[in-house]
């Protein structure tokens, strides 16, 4: 699923991280300093640029030659230590990714940054005492609709680009699969697992691998907004007075919803992994019976398919009470923002426009810490395909089978 992509999978993991972790320190602690040296005019209470100048500003021209010098840096790292056929797509590609995905973060930054000023404008010409003109609203959507335009320029070329990097990644598999046809085709599922998990496997990776780089790319552009916005809210319902209540408040939040899922949908992936063991014998006796009329008797079909009922029953029942927990967690969500504002609220301290920004920044922040709480049954499903996957890989090299497959030869595939 890795090596067949990237190059020392769990090296070049490792080596991705450290650096990451080192860049985004580097940045944090000095990058301010470094990009003066380099005669960028750098100013940390610049008030923000609303419309498409946001993204011309020095501060981000620096980050711009920051990024790729660091980026280049990692590729010619990798592309000389260990040259691999995929290193173009697995590399550069990742790279690409990454800060398209940052930028189309940003674009969301630029847009909160447009709230304030439009509806501050909104809440002061509903005022009759106040007197503001049509122009400068319609001249606020026009801002709207350049920064919108962006993000869809920004969103589409990044779905399009993703497609084919998964589609690479697939390939890769396919190729490292098939390559082992001889000795994998006498395994159970050996063709599905090729063609259906390889195909489910990129897909699921597609939606799911975007999304979580989103979310990280989100706290690093929501938090440092978020803090800001913290000084206009000064105590939290029932806790009172804390330092950075906006931040605390979503990270606490986020975590508790996470818990609650998790240890809710703790049996999950294992049924998932078990639904698709059972789904794959009854199917694979179904082909059988197609050309063998001994093969798919009406016992033999009897007891697969009740495997099957059985397994899903259970998976339903699950499946129930999770829906129970997430239900009820989404719905507590789209208030819970508004609670912790209250004492705010009605003390009068901060407009409807800086109110709407701290919503949104709040919102964003909090969906990136529940990443795990809004991806949940996604990554359930990717959990199975990998462990067929991983399976399958240990058959190819001859290892030991793990405890699930081995408990689904000896049950057929239903939970102990």
């Amino acid at each position: 699923m890795l090596r067949s992509f990237f190059p020392k999978p769990l090296l070049f993991l490792i080596s991705a991280i450290l650096w990451t972790a080192f860049l985004v320190v580097l940045w944090y602690s000095y990058g301010t300093e470094l990009g003066q040296i380099f005669g960028f005019d750098l100013i940390d209470d610049r008030e923000p640029v609303i419309g498409l100048g946001f993204f011309i500003t020095p501060e981000f021209q620096w980050f711009y030659i920051y990024y790729f010098v660091a980026s280049a840096l990692f590729t010619a790292f990798w592309f000389i230590l260990l040259p691999h056929r995929w290193q173009l797509w697995s590399i550069v590609g990742s790279q690409i990714i990454l800060f398209s995905t940052y930028f189309s973060v940003q674009v969301s930054v630029a847009l909160n940054y447009w709230r304030r000023p439009f509806f501050d404008n909104v809440i002061a010409a509903l005022d009759p005492e106040k007197n503001v003109p049509a122009s400068e609203l319609m001249s606020l959507l026009v801002i709207f609709a350049q920064i919108a335009l962006l993000w869809m320029v920004i969103y589409v070329a990044t779905r399009f680009f993703v497609s084919h990097y998964i589609f690479r990644w697939r390939t890769a598999m396919n190729d490292y699969y098939f390559s082992q046809w001889s000795r994998v085709r006498h395994i159970e599922g050996a063709a599905q697992r090729i063609q259906e998990d390889t195909m489910r496997f990129a897909g699921i990776m597609e939606s799911l691998g975007v999304s979580i780089v989103d979310a990280i790319m989100t706290l690093f552009a929501f938090l440092p907004l978020l803090l800001s916005l913290s000084s206009y809210v000064s105590e939290l319902p029932i806790i009172g007075v804390i330092p950075y209540p906006l931040m605390l408040a979503a990270i606490f939040w986020s975590i508790f919803g996470t818990i609650i899922l998790a240890v809710a949908g703790i049996k999950l992936p294992g049924l998932e992994f078990r639904n698709q063991r059972v789904e794959a014998a009854y199917r694979k006796e179904l082909v059988y019976g197609e050309d063998d009329e001994t093969r798919a008797s009406p016992p033999t079909i009897r007891e697969l398919f009740s495997n099957v009922r059985r397994n899903y029953f259970k998976l339903y029942f699950h499946y129930m009470y999770f829906n129970v927990f997430r239900g009820l967690y989404i719905q507590a969500d789209n208030i819970f923002a508004y609670f912790i504002l209250i004492p705010s609220i009605v003390v009068g301290a901060f407009t409807y426009g800086i109110m709407q920004q701290i919503l949104t920044a709040f919102t964003q922040v909090s969906s990136s810490f529940q990443y795990l709480v809004n991806s949940w049954t996604t990554i359930i499903e990717l959990l199975s395909i990998f462990k067929r996957l991983q399976a399958f890989e240990k058959a190819i090299i001859g290892q030991e089978l793990p405890d699930i497959d081995q408990d689904f030869i000896q049950t057929g595939g239903v939970e102990k």
